[in-house]
């Protein structure tokens, strides 16, 4: 029940399992056009360049950033945490300049800040921020960010490495131009893969740079050909082929819930798990309207030792949760409600766990 790895369905540790088969074999071909199918439906796109990078949720992050953004070209980055700020630091590794907008750590993004900087900024070309942010369980506006960034001429680039399959998404309705995900999380799938998807406005930009994307193993010009299944499928790198695997039975799991009875799922158990918390007196750091229901991030009691109730946890009940990061180290636990993780009998451990260790 931390950040994430989450727990793995059993059915996709066993899709692991099946035989290696050739990235350029016509079964696994057949199997990647599914992937492909099952992406969308859980972006909620029609977006064609929507894969899996074969790396995990921070080189879909790269991968967003070397191809579209050019040396020169402004970026408005929002930061409200830890991953906010990785945004800033891959804008200015591609040569381009960070207009930072921030805000305090377990608040989610102002869309009134974003406004006030495009109106300072009117040569900016995008506007970039983190949906979820998974070092504080704060849940931003992502729909208004993308108006905004519309409105301005610029493109939205997202992060939803936490929220894909946890919280309501979707890219097309909200006209999100490039995201990026990480399949680790709410989708319960092995960690190293990262969905992403570009609009038809991003591979465009992509397609009219005037410079190389930086990194070679990440330019999306050069898999674009193998993954949209348009003419001969060329090898560009091996893909992980099991890994493909599992993701394809993950996405199936979840197409088979549905994708907004997994969201009423997730919701639902936070609410569970809320209640329970606040009992034991632990105090939430995000206000109720902001909260991401997979990420529940509550401030340690006084008096309580971090690291070693963690370690008890860890070794008498079998139950992991995540540390607070950044600013919030050592003052705040991160619980995860992702996936198949996110079950009854999930919270009735934790709390029975948490009851018995605060109390002794």
């Amino acid at each position: 029940m931390g950040p994430g790895p989450s727990d793995v369905y059993p059915q996709v540790l066993a899709a692991q399992a099946r035989p290696t088969v050739g990235h350029l074999d016509p079964l696994f071909i057949g199997m990647m056009d599914e992937l492909k199918q099952l992406l969308q439906y859980a972006f909620q796109t029609q977006n064609p360049m929507t894969i899996a990078v074969s790396a995990p949720g921070s080189a879909g992050m790269e991968t967003c950033f070397v191809n579209l953004v050019e040396p020169g070209e402004k970026v408005i980055v929002c930061r409200n945490g830890v991953f906010g700020e990785r945004m800033r630091q891959n804008v200015e590794r591609c040569g381009g300049v960070a207009v930072c907008v921030d805000n305090a750590w377990g608040e989610p993004v102002n869309p009134q800040h974003v406004e006030d900087a495009l109106k300072q900024h009117p040569d900016a070309r995008f506007v970039a921020f983190v949906h979820a942010e998974t070092s504080t369980g704060a849940l931003s506006d992502a729909k208004t960010l993308c108006v905004l960034a519309r409105q301005y001429d610029c493109l939205s680039i997202v992060d939803a490495v936490t929220s894909l399959g946890g919280v309501e998404l979707r890219v097309d309705e909200w006209g999100i131009d490039a995201i990026y995900s990480g399949s680790q999380k709410c989708l319960s799938c092995v960690p190293g893969l990262s969905p992403v998807s570009f609009s038809p406005r991003a591979v465009a930009k992509i397609q009219q740079r005037k410079t190389p994307v930086q990194s070679w193993f990440l330019d999306q010009s050069l898999v674009m050909a193998y993954w949209s299944g348009q003419g001969k499928r060329s090898y560009h790198h091996t893909a992980p082929v099991n890994s493909l695997y599992a993701l394809h039975e993950a996405l199936r799991i979840l197409a088979s819930e549905g994708l907004e009875q997994a969201w009423q799922r997730h919701q639902t158990m936070h609410k569970l798990l809320a209640e329970g918390l606040t009992k034991l007196g632990l105090q939430f750091v995000v206000a109720e309207p902001y909260r991401l229901p997979q990420l529940n991030q509550v401030y340690i009691p006084q008096g309580v030792d971090d690291a070693p109730l963690r370690t008890a946890l860890l070794e008498h009940y079998n139950l992991e949760l995540g540390a607070g990061l950044g600013e919030m180290a050592g003052k705040t636990w991160r619980i995860g409600l992702m996936g198949y993780g996110a079950r009854h009998e999930n919270i009735a451990l934790c709390l029975q766990a948490l009851t018995e260790q605060l109390k002794g």
